[in-house]
Parts: C-alpha cells; sequence; structure tokens
C-alpha cells in the first residue's frame, strides 16, 4: 500500500504530490514519509532528549513549552500576513527567490505538497528564533530544548491539517470543516484575512477574519498575492524563475478539486 501510493502517478507532480486528487489514506502515507515531516521529528525527539538529560525540574519545562502553544499562533500569523504576504520580498532580487518558494508558488498551485510545506532552511531557523529564547529565558537549557522540540511538534499538527485543507476530502468533523472552509476562502476568494490555519484567534483579533465569500469582496490578487504582470515587468525576478508571466487564474488553483 505504501509503495503503490508513492509510486502512484495519478496523484504525483513530478516529485511533489497533488492534494486535489489524493484521499485520507493516501495523504497519511505521503506525509509520513515525506523527508521534512521526518527531519522535523528527528529534530523534536532530539531536543526532547536534551531535555530528559539537563531536566531539573517539571515546571520550568512546562512553562516553557505552554508559552511556545501560546505564542505559536501569534507568531505565524505576523509572519503569513506581514511577511509572506507583503510585498518588499519579490521586489528585491536577493529575496525574490525566497518569497517564490515560501508562498507564491504555493498561491498559484495551493494543492502540490512540496510548495505547502516550507523550506527546511527558513523554518527550522525561524522556529529555534522564536520559541529557543523563551524557553531558556524560562528554564535554562531544558526550556530552550522543551520549547524548540514544542515548536517543531506544533509544526507538524500545523503542517497536517493545512494539508487537509488542501485534501480532496471532506472532514467528519465540523470544527475541522469550518477550518477548512475558512482557509479555503483565503486562497480562492480573498487572501487579505483567515491567515490562521489551526486557530482564527489572531484573525479575529485583528480584524482579518470572514467567514463566507459574501463577508467582503473577491480580491483581484488572490492567486498572484499582488505580483501581477505590470509588478512583474518592474520587478522581474520571479518571473524569471518561473519562466512565465503570473496567472491572475493558474491552472491548478481550482476550488473544486477540494471537497470543502
Amino acid at each position: 500500500m505504501i509503495t503503490s501510493t508513492l509510486k502512484n502517478t495519478s496523484i504525483r507532480t513530478g516529485r511533489s504530490f497533488d492534494l486535489g486528487k489524493m484521499n485520507l489514506r493516501q495523504l497519511w502515507i505521503a506525509y509520513l514519509t515525506y523527508p521534512t515531516i521526518l527531519l522535523y521529528v528527528a529534530l523534536a525527539a532530539g531536543s526532547f532528549a536534551v531535555m530528559v538529560h539537563t531536566f531539573v525540574s517539571w515546571l520550568p519545562v512546562v512553562i516553557s513549552i505552554l508559552s511556545v502553544v501560546l505564542v505559536y499562533p501569534l507568531v505565524w500569523y505576523a509572519i503569513h500576513r506581514f511577511i509572506l504576504h507583503g510585498r518588499f520580498l519579490y521586489r528585491l532580487k536577493m529575496t525574490s527567490a525566497l518569497w517564490k518558494r515560501i508562498h507564491f508558488d504555493h498561491h498559484q498551485d495551493p494543492h502540490l505538497l512540496d510548495v505547502l510545506f516550507g523550506s527546511p532552511l527558513n523554518t527550522i531557523p525561524t522556529i529555534a528564533i522564536v520559541t529557543i529564547p523563551i524557553g531558556f529565558a524560562i528554564g535554562q537549557i531544558a526550556g530552550a530544548a522543551a520549547a524548540f522540540g514544542a515548536g517543531l511538534t506544533i509544526t507538524c499538527i500545523y503542517e497536517f491539517f493545512h494539508c487537509i485543507q488542501h485534501l480532496n476530502y471532506k472532514p467528519k468533523m465540523s470544527w475541522i470543516q469550518r477550518m477548512k472552509q475558512r482557509h479555503v476562502l483565503h486562497h480562492f476568494h480573498n487572501e487579505n484575512g483567515n491567515y490562521g490555519i489551526t486557530s482564527f484567534v489572531a484573525d479575529r483579533l485583528f480584524r482579518s477574519y470572514y467567514v463566507d465569500a459574501k463577508s467582503c469582496t473577491r480580491s483581484p490578487s488572490v492567486f498572484n498575492l499582488g505580483y501581477d504582470q505590470d509588478e512583474a515587468k518592474r520587478y522581474p525576478w520571479v518571473m524569471d524563475l518561473t519562466g512565465s508571466p503570473p496567472r491572475d487564474r493558474p491552472d491548478g488553483a481550482n476550488p473544486n478539486r477540494n471537497a470543502a
């Protein structure tokens, strides 16, 4: 079953998987064998091993983990809204390839697994920068290791639900259905809202949350994130990397491929 799924050409696009053509069982196989996820799991296990080795007291370790759980959605919201959806990265030649990889490609075709996951070269340092200082301030080395391990674990959970939101599958649980519907709106109706993935608390707090297509007008930049053909003429580096002008409605960006 594992081999047949991994070699199934009907759900593969090059080296990636097409979530719009997969079922839940196929997703589990692809997810649990994906190199990025395996790397996160290995690093989390190593971090928790360091935590155990340097353990002094439960209290700072627990507080470190809880602090990361509370901070993570807010940090992700800020990164997603102000960096990934900002326009300064593609306007600088030195960061244009980074922006293309970490978010433009995902909005151009939201169903491709390899661009749904962030690059470990970017995500791991970010997780470390956010979590390790918090944990160290609370519980020294054990706290830092616990916080980093928690950040990696949360990232794995987040990435799985992100896959669910682009999967050809209707969740049975109502809260996952709502989560998926909000994220589909972000990708196919208006990208200037619903920045959360597993939690929309920050969206509610900062007034970027909307529940349906009637709540706001459709954005003309929902697929290109503002990098349209006029912008591509002024800042051609992303267009040069893709080999073609940005499209307002990419072929892969079809909400009907999601069972929302």
